[in-house]
């Protein structure tokens, strides 16, 4: 005690063995979590679980885990772009061009049929545009980019390793597991169309480590499905090139 009958320094600063154990849990906890032991990979199980609902709960998943692991934010791909407009915008464009792109060159290619069967029950259907819509911007371009790009890049990332094959390998892996989860739903054309587009959004995330634009991008791609489906255009785009 000093003279005043207050505390010495050390002693104010120092924390109380009960504090310093819980922050010693807390660590390992959130290490756990971020390591690949038996709560690490249960957190992926749980997570991609979540995939089995009609909503972004892995998404939403991911972030809880993203915040309790203590894992920073930019290593899911969660970084402020250097200009939301411009981000938007491209998005939106690269997005739209891309799925024109899919729908009269690429599928065609690739012996697709011209209709969505999947799909084609949203047709001049305007009672299901609300949930089409939702799934589209809410579902796919949150959710799935969420999960696919930023949450397993992440997980592959600490588990292979960032070199340009750790990458090429992530890419590609997490490009086949996207277009297989669209198989049940859209059959072999849809996991096609699904396979490529994670080819390519992979390989943007791979390089620009950013996320924001690619999501906005997901949602414009599958807007752009939703519309011409919705005003029956498919086999009039199907044909633009090759008839």
């Amino acid at each position: 005690m000093t003279a005043d009958g207050s505390k010495f320094p050390e002693q104010v600063l120092q924390p109380r063995g009960d504090a310093t154990g819980a922050l010693a849990s807390d660590d390992r906890f959130a290490a756990g979590l971020r390591g690949f032991g038996p709560l690490g990979i249960l957190a992926i199980l749980v997570i991609l679980a979540g995939n089995s609902v009609r909503a972004p709960l892995s998404a939403v998943l991911v972030l809880v885990w993203a915040w309790r692991s203590r894992t920073p934010w930019r290593e899911i791909g969660y970084l402020r772009p250097r200009n939301w407009i411009a981000s938007v915008a491209i998005g939106i464009v690269f997005g739209c061009a891309f799925k024109f792109l899919m729908k009269a060159m690429v599928m065609p290619l690739l012996g697709a049929g011209p209709i969505n069967h999947a799909f084609h029950y949203l047709a001049g259907n305007r009672a299901a545009l609300p949930g089409a819509v939702y799934t589209m911007i809410v579902v796919a371009g949150f959710g799935e980019e969420t999960v696919f790009r930023g949450y397993l890049f992440e997980r592959f990332g600490k588990l292979l390793g960032h070199g340009d094959a750790a990458k090429t390998l992530t890419v590609l892996v997490t490009a086949a597991w996207f277009g297989l989860a669209h198989y049940s739903v859209q059959g072999l054309a849809g996991a096609g169309q699904a396979t490529i587009t994670g080819l390519v959004f992979g390989a943007i995330f791979a390089i620009t480590g950013r996320i924001w634009m690619l999501m906005v991008a997901h949602a414009a791609f599958d807007l752009t499905a939703l519309a011409i489906i919705y005003w029956n255009l498919e086999t009039k785009v199907a044909q633009l090139v090759f008839r």
